[in-house]
C-alpha cells in the first residue's frame, strides 16, 4: 500500500486539483443520485433507490417525479419541454411532461429491439437524443447498446456489442459520440455521420493507463465543457480504492488536464452550469449496498 501511494503522489503532482474548501453540499440526504441536468435554471438528478427525479432551484430540493420500479439513472429535457428518465430497472424510457405527469413510455426502438438496462442520455444538435443500454452487464456477456431517439420520437438502434455501456456525451462539433464502457475502464469514440449513424469506432482513453495501472478504474459518466474539456466520472468498487472520489479531466487527445477530488469515493455521474464556471456532482458514500446513501455536490471547474 505505501508503494501504491507513493506512486499516486509522483503521479498526480504535476496535475491541479480541486480545493476541499471550494466543494459545497447542496442536498446531505439522496439515495444513489446519478445523471444530473441544468434545465431552465434548475438542476434535475435522479434518486435511483428512491425513484425520484428530484429538482434544486438555488434554495432547496424538492422531488418533481415517482415511479415505483422505475430504477432511473438520468434525466434529461426534450425539445419538447418534456423529460425523458432512463429506467434502468423496467427497461424502458420514462416519459414526462414539463408538469410532472405521466406520458407512455418508450420501452423498444422502430424495429422491435428492447431497451435493457436504459443508463444516460447525450443530446444532438438536431433535437435528437443518443442513449446508452447496458445490457446484462455486469457479466461476461457484451450485450450494451447505443440508441437514438429522434426529434419525430422515433428510436433506432446505431451500436451494439459495448461492454456496460455506460456515460455518454457528444463533441461540441457533433462529430464525435463517447460512450463510457465500465467494465473495461475505458472510453469509447464514434463518428457521427449527417443522418446521426455511428461509424469509426475506437477506444478513445483507457481509465487505468491515464493513470498507470495504479487501481482499476471504472469509469461511469462522462460530460463535455464549452471549452471542449472532457470530465470523466468514476464508481469504484471499494470505498477505499486509490483515487476513490477523483473526477478526472481530459483534452480532446485524451491527455489528463486535472482532477477534481470529492470528500465521496463514488463520483459517477455530473452537470456543468450552464457558464461551464460550476460541476454538480451526483456522489455517493456507499458504493454497494442499498439505500446507497450519498450527497449532491457543486464546486468549481478550476
Amino acid at each position: 500500500m505505501k508503494k501504491i501511494l507513493a506512486l499516486l503522489v509522483v503521479l498526480l503532482s504535476a496535475v491541479p486539483h480541486a480545493h476541499a474548501a471550494d466543494v459545497k453540499v447542496l442536498n446531505p440526504d439522496v439515495h444513489f443520485a446519478e445523471g444530473p441536468v441544468w434545465y431552465q435554471e434548475r438542476l434535475y438528478y435522479v434518486e435511483y433507490d428512491r425513484n425520484t427525479v428530484d429538482v434544486w432551484d438555488g434554495r432547496k430540493n424538492a422531488v418533481f417525479w415517482t415511479k415505483k420500479g422505475c430504477g432511473p439513472s438520468a434525466v434529461i429535457p426534450t425539445a419538447r419541454g418534456e423529460f425523458l428518465v432512463t429506467c434502468y430497472d423496467s427497461n424502458s424510457l420514462g416519459h414526462i411532461a414539463r408538469d410532472g405527469k405521466d406520458l407512455p413510455p418508450y420501452t423498444h426502438d422502430k424495429d422491435g429491439n428492447a431497451l435493457v438496462g436504459p443508463n444516460d442520455f447525450a443530446p444532438d444538435q438536431h433535437g435528437g437524443i443518443y442513449f446508452t443500454c447496458s445490457g446484462t452487464a455486469p457479466g461476461p456477456a457484451i450485450d450494451g447498446k447505443v440508441f437514438y431517439l429522434a426529434a419525430n420520437g422515433s428510436i433506432t438502434q446505431e451500436a451494439v456489442n459495448v461492454h456496460s455501456a455506460n456515460g455518454i456525451a457528444v463533441s461540441n462539433d457533433g462529430k464525435i459520440l463517447y460512450v463510457i464502457e465500465t467494465e473495461v475502464h475505458r472510453l469509447i469514440q464514434f463518428r457521427i455521420a449527417a443522418d446521426g449513424a455511428l461509424s469509426d469506432r475506437r477506444v478513445f482513453v483507457n481509465l487505468d493507463d491515464l493513470t498507470h495501472n495504479v487501481t482499476p478504474l471504472y469509469p461511469d459518466g462522462v460530460k463535455i465543457s464549452k471549452a471542449g474539456e472532457i470530465y470523466i466520472g468514476q464508481n469504484p468498487r471499494d470505498v477505499h480504492a486509490p483515487l476513490a472520489g477523483t473526477i478526472f479531466v481530459v483534452n480532446a487527445a485524451g491527455e489528463l488536464l486535472r482532477t477534481l477530488k470529492l470528500p465521496s469515493p463514488g463520483v459517477p455521474n455530473f452537470a456543468l452550469s450552464p457558464d461551464g464556471q460550476t460541476l454538480y456532482v451526483a456522489a455517493l458514500d456507499a458504493v454497494d449496498k442499498s439505500p446507497y446513501p450519498g450527497k449532491l455536490y457543486s464546486l468549481p471547474t478550476h
